[in-house]
């Protein structure tokens, strides 16, 4: 087992990082002020890993996992956890599978080995699975209900032409139902080995008994197994404004949907000022486009946007809910606005502001264990764990140049993905 070093430039990682020899990677971070211990397993097994004619699998197993191991019955996990008073549940994204769970330190030898079990030898029975098909079935259809799920799908299907991060996580009905068990088995097993892993424990719990509990836990893998060969593609440099309209019925006001592509994890000074400058623009009342096109001119009925990071090249959005007749005026103003972000230095005044707000963001997640090991966790499966407490540090170094040159090269006010969405 090796241990990675805790110094970084010159801040020090509050938590420490461990390579098994089995490829599994452990961050453990002793917290005595509290009596829970929350444990976050990351896998390498997200929507962007699946063959394409397996779309859907990654997060279909994800309910499956919880259907038990040959060792572990269909719920046997859940009542053992509820009845310790913790809880469990898991999400699953384009980058990852994330299984997370909190419990008291003196229930977590009891209940972390059913954890890691239905995790490595998820049994995937015939019968539990053509069940739970027809659940994430009913889960496809309720996002199809849903028109901000629509429009935001039908923007990354216009911006991600290429990439797999155009897909739904979800996948199709006609996918889903052409899933077989042996599919999500070869799935599994080809993804869920350590190398792929990451276990974040958190809490009141000593070093030396987390590695111990961790290593008896997650240590007899199944037999490695092969997936048909993913492909993945980078999208072509944008040359235009991509256009989608979506007409739904009972639609009570009309949304404008515009995206532009960022950087990955590779980047993350870049990502984060692409992070500050969603907050300049519309995080709160008095960023720019919320105080201009809601408060004063009310052309809008509210409007936001957001940085989601990535693995690969991320997501920059803005998001208007208005009346249909002021898409138009909007979508230009918009596109105005980013010109100006081009051509004129952010005030500092109101550089300090972005710099505050989402400090104190970082700050107020990254409070309790469940917060930390996911904050861990997660970078340790897109860069690094280690690089997750630079956030405010690059936050605050970043200037007023370093923005401008970031919305030069990612947010062309002539190059994006735009969804129009009107009632029917």
């Amino acid at each position: 087992m090796q241990q990675r070093s805790r110094s970084l430039n010159t801040l020090e990682f509050p938590a420490n990082v461990f390579r098994f020899e089995n490829g599994l990677t452990v961050i453990h971070q002793h917290l005595s002020t509290t009596s829970v211990v929350a444990v976050d397993v990351w896998v390498r097994a997200g929507a962007r890993d699946e063959p394409e004619q397996w779309q859907g699998i990654a997060h279909f197993l994800e309910h499956m996992i919880f259907k038990g191991s040959s060792r572990v019955a269909p719920g046997e996990f859940d009542f053992r956890i509820e009845n310790s008073g913790g809880l469990a549940n898991a999400a699953t994204a384009h980058d990852y599978a994330h299984f997370f769970m909190t419990t008291s330190a003196a229930n977590l030898p009891e209940v972390l080995p059913y954890f890691a079990d239905i995790l490595l030898h998820a049994a995937i029975p015939d019968e539990e699975f053509m069940r739970e098909k027809e659940v994430v079935i009913e889960e496809i259809r309720s996002c199809h209900d849903d028109p901000d799920w629509l429009g935001f799908q039908a923007l990354c299907d216009s911006l991600y032409q290429c990439h797999v991060y155009g897909r739904s996580i979800l996948g199709t009905e006609e996918q889903i139902r052409s899933r077989s068990p042996n599919q999500m088995r070869c799935f599994h097993r080809t993804y869920y080995q350590p190398e792929n892993m990451t276990v974040a424990i958190v809490g009141d719990i000593e070093q030396e008994s987390a590695l111990s509990l961790v290593d008896r836990a997650f240590q007899d893998f199944n037999t490695r197994s092969e997936c048909p060969p993913t492909a993945l593609s980078n999208d072509p440099q944008m040359t235009g404004i991509r256009r989608t309209e979506l007409r739904l019925p009972r639609l009570e006001m009309a949304r404008l949907l515009m995206a532009w592509l960022g950087p990955g994890a590779d980047d993350l000074p870049a990502a984060f000022g692409m992070d500050l400058l969603s907050v300049l623009l519309a995080g709160g009342r008095s960023s720019r486009l919320v105080r201009e096109l809601r408060e004063e001119r009310n052309l809008v009925f509210d409007i936001a946007s957001e940085f989601s990071l990535q693995r690969d090249s991320s997501l920059f959005t803005v998001v208007a809910w208005l009346e249909p007749q002021n898409l138009d005026r909007v979508e230009a103003i918009i596109g105005d606005r980013f010109s100006q972000l081009q051509a004129f230095p952010v005030e500092s005044a109101e550089l300090l502001r972005g710099k505050r707000v989402l400090c104190n963001d970082y700050a107020f997640s990254t409070e309790t264990p469940s917060q930390l090991a996911g904050l861990y966790g997660y970078y340790n499966t897109i860069a690094s764990a280690e690089l997750s407490i630079l956030y405010p540090t690059i936050v605050q170094q970043l200037n007023v140049d370093d923005l401008q040159d970031i919305a030069r090269t990612y947010l062309a006010p002539d190059k994006y993905a735009a969804t129009i969405m009107k009632q029917l």
